[in-house]
């Protein structure tokens, strides 16, 4: 990319931001759009303008911002949120002390050298004006590699030293979370997998029963076996989905009532597919038919379900917090493929097909799907490798010849190529999550913030491997081809000498994430346009205006990995094109602002694991960590720097210092301690409500009682439920 493409590039995406940020301030002073800038101000009863929010001032969100606390954090968004934002604010800091001794140490340092100008007269190649501030530009063997070595440790230093401060003020968190005297149903209950056969004369609600009983006979409360819930929960959710549409046609009969017209017009629905095709009936006849069809039937598959589709599974329940959490991390059986034991998620966490997939048959479907992740991610590469080849505009020109007029236009070529490369790689990107997520719900993963864990996992490595190496690696071979085919004995040293050239690209992409992306974040437009269209021409209940303006989570499977993969970037390139931080401090700077504004405003949490996916932050910004070691490593190797090997410590501190941290850090956030646990709790527990919290819907309808839950409910200790 040229360095006028690049200005160009980022005077444009600053422009959009400027704009986004703009409508910003005047679309969410408007009463109508209020439920689509502060949802979650309004879910929580809380007026959306509390606290001067109705301002004319442009940037009058940024000092809210500013001005919140963490425990602001916490009480509108919940644990996880001020999770991520100690992340946010971690990798900021890195960036922010990383930067101030690179920038002014390695800018003049490379500034200076002549070694590129000599590369390049050798290689028959153009230096490009960004090159003349990179590495790209030191001489072999210089000895001023030596201050981008001394900048490559202190980099890993003070990665060390403020990712064990986060990792301490997030247990910090996790453990207050975790003493709060509020009663959380999740903590008077355990899952119990893998139950073994069902001893003669026994049901198997009585198996757990007992079992259960027998160790803890002081504080066992109840319990609930899990049922085979697919045909149950299909007939609710027609059930569900016709009472929809009755309230909905009820509203339409309503508005249709008018002065010259009382009696009004009753909608009509045809029977057949998706209401196209067959008989016209009347709508709210028809709906109101197929309700009453449906309740016996329901019913009779609820009594059918909890009788005769008992699985290998149950949810056991304590009137003691203590015993709980002493259970989730208990052995309970010689055998850990029998009765195993771990902590319940949330009620709404449950994923409850998969709670009856057996011990072996979870170990099975995780390799699967490593394997099967595996290979995708190796076979990704090939339309990876074609889209950042492909969609430079030299090659699309060979590829496509008709585009040439059109190209040559110089305002078109120059936006084309300063974004065209960028955006087909972010648009190709949004194509994995949804497939990411159900992979790892495949696995048998228990509740839903595990499966995003996992598929968060899954896509970090995917854009690492795929966007970061792949585009590295195939735009060199690309841009060098020529240059290898002469000389094949030089093929190492082009690649490590033309790694600097790609950091214009990652400049590009970075910018265009921080500007164009949280611009769009904040501004909203997409939700904001998609409801004000279901409002006008879709939406006639109130249940359906919220389910249009409903805000959802901040959807960390997506999120994470993509915060990650501009760290990664950054780690990368700090040394050899320091240029590059600046943005990445940007680009988490905007990040923090722009994200405690929605998580303040908008964003409503799905579900509350008290800050578990820290580990898993944790280890993914280490390995970013070790991949820009091993780079630099690899890179002072072929700049012929004698004292590379002075390279070779830091990747084992890396691994010890990981090693250090999960040994004293991890198990509390794999298990709950007993110490938060032992806290006094401010009320006596309703147990027979924390017990019912986690029925599901489709089990526990309007006529649902303890009589038709007789045989996989227990009755067991319905008294004494203290803590």
């Amino acid at each position: 990319m040229e360095f006028e493409s690049f200005l160009t590039s980022l005077a444009t995406s600053f422009l959009i931001f400027v704009v986004l940020m703009s409508l910003f301030s005047w679309l969410s002073r408007k009463q109508g759009n209020t439920v689509v800038y502060y949802p979650n101000r309004i879910l929580k009863g809380m007026d959306p303008w509390d606290g001067g929010s109705r301002t004319r001032n442009p940037i009058a969100w940024i000092r809210e911002a500013l001005s919140s606390t963490e425990q602001d954090i916490i009480n509108m968004s919940g644990v996880d949120t001020a999770v991520y934002f100690v992340f946010l604010s971690t990798v900021l800091g890195i960036l922010v002390l990383s930067g101030i001794i690179l920038l002014p140490l390695l800018l003049p340092l490379a500034a200076t050298d002549d070694g590129g100008k000599i590369v390049h007269a050798r290689t028959n190649t153009t230096i490009n004006e960004l090159d003349k501030i990179s590495m790209a530009n030191i001489e072999k063997r210089s000895p001023r590699l030596w201050a981008f070595l001394v900048a490559t440790y202190w980099v890993s230093f003070v990665t060390y030293l403020l990712l064990w401060k986060a990792y301490k003020h997030v247990s910090e968190l996790r453990s207050q979370a975790l003493m709060s005297p509020e009663v959380k149903s999740e903590q008077f209950a355990i899952l119990v997998r893998d139950l073994p056969g069902v001893p003669e004369g026994q049901t198997r609600k009585e198996q757990v029963d007992s079992y259960f009983t027998t160790i803890y006979p002081d504080t066992f409360y109840r319990s609930v076996v899990i049922t085979d819930n697919k045909e149950v929960h299909k007939i609710w959710e027609e059930l569900e989905g016709y009472r929809k549409k009755l309230s909905h046609a009820e509203a339409v009969y309503a508005g249709s009532k008018t002065t010259a017209n009382p009696e009004g017009t009753k909608p009509t629905t045809k029977t057949g597919l998706l209401g196209l095709i067959g008989e016209k009936v009347d709508s709210i006849q028809y709906y109101n038919d197929k309700i009453n069809e449906l309740i016996p039937k329901l019913e009779a598959e609820q009594k059918v379900t909890l009788r005769e589709k008992q699985k290998g599974a149950a949810l056991v329940f304590f009137n003691n917090r203590v015993t709980a959490a002493s259970a989730a991390q208990s052995l309970h059986a010689p055998m850990v493929d029998t009765w195993t034991v771990t902590g319940a998620p949330e009620p709404r966490q449950l994923l409850w097909s998969n709670l009856t997939i057996k011990f072996f048959g979870r170990i099975i479907r995780q390799y699967a799907v490593y394997i099967f992740v595996a290979l995708m991610i190796l076979f990704y590469m090939i339309p990876i490798s074609f889209i950042s080849a492909l969609t430079t505009l030299p090659k699309l020109q060979k590829a496509l010849p008709f585009l040439k007029p059109i190209v040559e236009i110089a305002p078109i070529r120059t936006v084309l190529e300063a974004y065209l490369p960028q955006i087909a790689l972010i648009v190709f990107l949004a194509l994995l999550p949804k497939l990411l997520l159900f992979l790892s719900k495949t696995e048998g993963i228990p509740s839903q913030s595990h499966a995003v864990r996992a598929a968060s996992g899954k896509y970090f490595y995917f854009i690492v491997l795929n966007v970061f190496i792949g585009v590295t690696i195939t735009g060199t071979l690309f841009g060098t081809l020529k240059t290898i085919q002469n000389d094949i004995n030089g093929i190492v040293g082009l690649l490590a000498k033309s790694l600097p050239g790609n950091a214009t690209f990652f400049l590009t992409f970075v910018a265009l994430k921080f500007f164009v992306g949280y611009g769009l974040e904040l501004s909203r437009l997409v939700p904001l346009i998609i409801y004000h269209i279901k409002r006008k021409y879709l939406c006639k209940t109130e249940a359906e205006l919220k389910d249009a303006w409903f805000p959802g989570d901040l959807s960390y499977a997506t999120r994470v990995p993509s915060d990650m993969l501009i760290i990664t970037i950054t780690f990368c390139y700090s040394v050899i094109a320091p240029l590059i931080i600046p943005f990445g401090v940007l680009y988490f700077g905007f990040g923090w602002l722009v994200l405690r504004n929605q998580a303040l405003k908008v964003y409503v949490p799905s579900y509350e694991s008290y800050g578990q996916m820290w580990p898993h932050l944790h280890s993914r910004l280490i390995a970013a960590l070790l991949l820009y070691q091993l780079t630099m490593a690899g890179f002072f190797g072929v700049m012929e720097f004698m004292f590379a090997p002075f390279m070779i410590p830091l990747p084992i501190i890396s691994l010890i210092f990981e090693f250090v941290c999960r040994e004293k850090f991890y198990r509390f956030f794999q298990h709950p301690a007993l110490e938060p646990a032992s806290k006094e709790i401010k009320e006596t527990p309703n147990m027979e409500q924390i017990f019912r919290s986690y029925i599901p819907p489709y089990l526990n309808y309007e006529k649902a009682d303890d009589e038709q839950f007789e045989d996989a409910l227990s009755q067991v200790s319905k008294t004494g439920s203290t803590v």
